[in-house]
């Protein structure tokens, strides 16, 4: 591995976007960086956000303008830079371009890629990350991420893997009203994230089947049984999860990830599916629809909801597994009691900065290309971010908990 310098220049690129605040904000209390470089597209913005954080920072901010689409300025950038962090997206745009920019200039690499077809061509460039002697860390944010890091601690249970399952709420147990407002107004309308979502919940993604990545459509349902908890159903969305964990866990069954919706809001969803899929609608003008649904659309929704089962007593957030233990056929799951504050970009920037903290204090060295469930130590990763929760916990044994029934 390329050594790390003490006190070595790391730099986040799209520091001025919502993600990337959140991640400058964490890092610039890390001690042992020399400097953090906030780059982003626009110049103003990313000197704001060095301007807000100077004052308690532990370490030296500087701002600088970058279009990471630009190869000769990107380089530029990267040049002395030990770690980069890439906070821009959409990925399935910019990630593989930018991680080849870094494997170039010999910068480990971390990013938050939630898009399950860069991390197919992310994960193509390993032979070029060995070769240049860089650590490279795709998708450590929270789906995925956590859940890669909770699906290796389910999978460390058993003996041999069957099936295995990353579930994550989109609307289930939230009290606040209507998901799909909430989603809008988290994210101003037909954001890149909007966006994003319709094109995973659209055309065909990548799932596993009998051990085997296989092309299917997405918002199929996924009824699980969680041990000592109870039943509920979520639906397969485009994600990376199935496309790492059926090689680094042995996956012999199905897996998936899998997002909780309310019925209604999963009919809804599946209508929008099946209007982009037949071009009647495309995934800018799908996003737009979230934010100003119609009346129509609603009713629709609801009458069809009878056919599309709930995510009944399922937890929030967690990985599942089945799989055989000690001769017998067992259920593991695994879910945490606590997240960090500050919404989706907190539960999504403390994974890439505990990342980056293991990297720098030595406890990554193995080059190349990972996904987070092979580098990352689970134990350090969840007691330092127990720490960062709100509320906070008391280490792994109290944030992440643990159940397992025979079947």
């Amino acid at each position: 591995m390329k050594e790390i310098p003490e006190n070595p220049v790391v730099a986040v690129l799209g520091g001025a976007g919502e993600m990337g605040r959140k991640a400058v904000s964490i890092v610039s209390q890390f001690e042992g960086i020399s400097e953090l470089i906030v780059a982003d597209f626009d110049l103003g913005a990313a000197e704001k956000i060095v301007a807000k954080n100077t004052a308690e920072a532990k370490i030296s901010l500087t701002a600088a303008q970058v279009d990471v689409t630009d190869a000769e300025q990107l380089a530029e950038l990267l040049d002395g830079v030990a770690v980069v962090l890439n906070m821009t997206g959409p990925f399935y745009r910019l990630g593989v371009s930018v991680l080849q920019a870094a494997l170039s200039a010999g910068c480990h690499y971390l990013d938050i890629c939630d898009d399950w077809e860069p991390t197919v061509d992310m994960l193509a460039l390993n032979k070029e990350a060995v070769e240049s002697d860089v650590v490279a860390i795709i998708g450590i944010g929270a789906s995925p991420g956590i859940s890669n890091i909770l699906a290796r601690v389910v999978c460390d249970r058993l003996d041999h893997v069957d099936d295995l399952y990353t579930v994550w709420p989109v609307d289930a147990g939230d009290e606040r009203g209507d998901a799909i407002q909430v989603a809008v107004e988290e994210n101003q309308g037909a954001s890149a994230a909007i966006v994003h979502w319709m094109q995973q919940i659209s055309g065909e993604i990548e799932i596993v089947k009998e051990g085997q990545l296989v092309a299917q459509r997405p918002m199929l349902p996924v009824t699980l049984n969680y041990p000592n908890v109870g039943e509920g159903t979520g639906y397969t969305v485009g994600h990376p999860e199935p496309i790492t964990l059926v090689e680094t866990m042995d996956i012999r069954g199905s897996s998936a990830s899998l997002m909780l919706l309310r019925k209604s809001t999963a009919a809804f969803i599946d209508g929008l599916r099946k209007r982009i899929d037949a071009g009647q609608l495309s995934l800018e003008a799908g996003a737009k629809e979230i934010g100003k649904p119609s009346r129509l659309g609603r009713l629709k929704a609801a009458f069809r909801s009878f056919w599309f089962p709930g995510p009944g007593d399922l937890p929030l957030f967690f990985a599942w597994a089945r799989g055989g233990r000690n001769g017998e056929s067992c259920v593991v799951g695994a879910t945490f009691t606590s997240a960090p504050a500050d919404g989706m970009a907190g539960i999504t920037s403390w994974p890439l900065a505990v990342g980056l903290r293991q990297l720098l204090d030595g406890h990554i060295s193995t080059v190349g290309v990972h996904p987070p469930e092979t580098v990352i130590e689970p134990e350090h990763f969840f007691n330092m971010l127990a720490s960062a929760c709100d509320p906070p916990v008391n280490g792994m044994e109290e944030l992440v908990i643990q159940d397992i029934s025979n079947i």
